[in-house]
């Protein structure tokens, strides 16, 4: 497979990828983007002059994981409320006909100066997915109720239950 030496062969997507990555990196502590920022920060980075008209679209529909795919079905960016995105990780739902679909570039479809991104990706994704499953009030949740319901406790209720029938 060639390696892409040039910013002008890269795919809209694996643009799109690269700014959402840029701005998690530079940015820890935002959770999201506002379409807008993306866009903005798109403009500010350069990979494309002019900015390409589909770029906005990606952001918005083909690379948004818990969209319906129309037609582009990339997983790499997940809609956190309307007109906010970030990158998608292991664990996010997505939309069940994006299934299977690609979620980070390749290294060799990378310029070489953002490589280092998916590294940088791959700690990321794994950190935010594991202290979201701590700090998930729901997640906390599990488990919570087994010794209510253990065998002798679970007979004891029904009979409880069925003594107030007669």
């Amino acid at each position: 497979m060639p390696t892409v030496s040039s910013k002008a062969q890269l795919k809209v997507a694996d643009e799109v990828w690269i700014i959402m990555a840029l701005l998690h990196r530079e940015q820890s502590r935002q959770a999201d983007f506002a379409i807008e920022e993306i866009v903005d920060r798109a403009r500010k980075e350069g990979l494309s002059q002019p900015l390409r008209a589909g770029f906005y679209v990606h952001v918005v529909q083909h690379c948004v994981a818990n969209r319906p795919p129309n037609p582009g079905r990339y997983r790499m960016v997940l809609e956190t409320s309307p007109g906010r995105r970030r990158l998608f990780r292991k664990g996010d739902s997505y939309h069940p006909e994006r299934e299977g679909a690609k979620v980070t570039p390749s290294r060799e479809a990378l310029p070489c100066e953002y490589r280092d991104l998916l590294d940088w990706y791959g700690v990321w994704s794994s950190t935010a997915a594991s202290r979201a499953k701590k700090e998930d009030p729901l997640l906390l949740l599990c488990g919570s109720g087994k010794r209510i319901w253990a065998k002798e406790h679970a007979d004891e209720y029904v009979r409880r239950l069925r003594e107030e029938w007669e």
